[in-house]
């Protein structure tokens, strides 16, 4: 069987007056967020922000009228307790703008964007800041070379301090704001980058659970030790994906394919000016999937414990569906294959150690087991704890 005939969470019709009642207020919430949208049509990333947390707040509050209201309730308070705040965005932004102006001084054409999750909805308050320099033209820049003009240009700023060149496969330059803890990721021309933060932007807001869903897995992956590329573990990017992937092949999808239903907005090739405008021109999804969050996450853990077919099995965002490995160099002996949505390469790469492999799987099944029987959020990561470590970052 493939993940789109895997019959996790079926549609479900409320017995009870809770039951009804969420599935009112869900209803009622469509209504108004269509209104918002279609009436008002929010017309930057940067103003829609209180329309994003409008959004949120208006259809979080029903997820205590449903099935595992305990847990459902937990990944809420997580989530509100941790999300990025739009202060965290704008002092980011502020950063970027002057950063920008500087650079300019130097490359008159580029243009510098702020990206990953500080961008797509997805980042905490304690999330660092990924930067990616366009230079465009018809010259070739060498990125060890701009970011070697740029690490002597960012020792003679008055805001910025402690810059590190760092020679990756994406070489970066790291730097911090001065005088406190938000740290920044420059990387040159590195423009799918920019695209798959605005694809991610505009899952993330299409449905009222998913940012939810995302932040708690994340946190629960980095506290069990299994979101960490750079150990041969999940990147956050990987993970994410693997979200989206589940909920996109449910029986009722919570998710459609944005690649697929608005390839206009979403092409490859469109000129990298033009993608932060994509996100705008998307609806929010209207899901006839009624799942609280408590139990999208239980049917998260046990898809990948259970069901999904790791040795057979590609992840695909891009066609919402699980895509059979074939024997091409990009999937072959590759343990987790997980396929970027422009790019199509494999973004799970670094889980190249069998050992690797296994924990990952290991704590997929023993977390899914756990909260089974539980239905507590504590049994699989101290919440409490993260909340007052993510507070003490601010």
């Amino acid at each position: 069987p493939t993940a789109s005939t895997y019959p996790v969470l079926p549609p479900r019709t409320p017995t009870t007056a809770n039951g009804r009642k969420y599935v009112i207020l869900q209803f009622i919430h469509d209504l108004i967020i269509s209104f918002f949208f279609y009436i008002f049509k929010p017309t930057s990333v940067f103003s829609t922000f209180a329309f994003d947390t409008f959004n949120c707040m208006l259809g979080l509050v029903s997820v205590h009228l449903c099935l595992c209201p305990q847990l459902s309730g937990q990944m809420v308070e997580l989530f509100e307790e941790c999300q990025q705040q739009s202060s965290d965005l704008d002092r980011k932004e502020t950063c970027r703008t002057r950063l920008q102006q500087d650079i300019q001084q130097v490359y008159a054409v580029a243009r510098l964007y702020l990206t990953g999750s500080s961008m797509n909805g997805l980042g905490c308050r304690s999330s660092d800041a990924d930067l990616c320099l366009v230079i465009k033209g018809n010259k070739r820049h060498d990125p060890i070379h701009v970011l070697s003009v740029l690490q002597r240009l960012f020792k003679s700023l008055s805001y910025v301090e402690r810059t590190q060149l760092i020679r990756a496969k994406v070489p970066i330059l790291r730097f911090r704001e001065k005088g406190s803890d938000l740290e920044f990721d420059l990387n040159i021309n590195n423009t799918v980058g920019i695209r798959n933060t605005f694809l991610l932007r505009s899952y993330a807001y299409a449905d009222l659970r998913i940012r939810p869903m995302i932040l708690v897995v994340k946190k629960w992956a980095r506290h069990n030790q299994i979101n960490d590329a750079s150990k041969g573990t999940l990147s956050s990017y990987t993970l994410v994906l693997m979200v989206l992937h589940y909920l996109q092949t449910l029986n009722e999808p919570v998710l459609p394919s944005l690649q697929r239903d608005y390839p206009e907005w979403f092409n490859p090739f469109m000129d990298i000016d033009m993608v932060p405008e994509g996100p705008k021109h998307v609806p929010p999804y209207i899901s006839r999937n009624q799942s609280s969050l408590g139990e999208l996450l239980l049917g998260f853990l046990k898809y990948y414990a259970t069901h999904f077919r790791w040795d057979k099995q590609v992840i695909s965002v891009r066609e919402a569906r699980a895509l059979p490995k074939n024997n091409s160099q990009e999937w072959r002996n590759k343990y987790i294959c997980v396929e970027e949505p422009f790019e199509r390469n494999n973004v799970a790469r670094a889980v190249h150690e069998k050992i690797k492999f296994d924990a990952i799987k290991a704590q997929f099944a023993e977390s899914s087991r756990i909260l089974q029987q539980r239905k507590d959020l504590n049994s699989i990561l101290p919440v409490r704890a993260i909340i007052t470590k993510e507070s003490s970052g601010r």
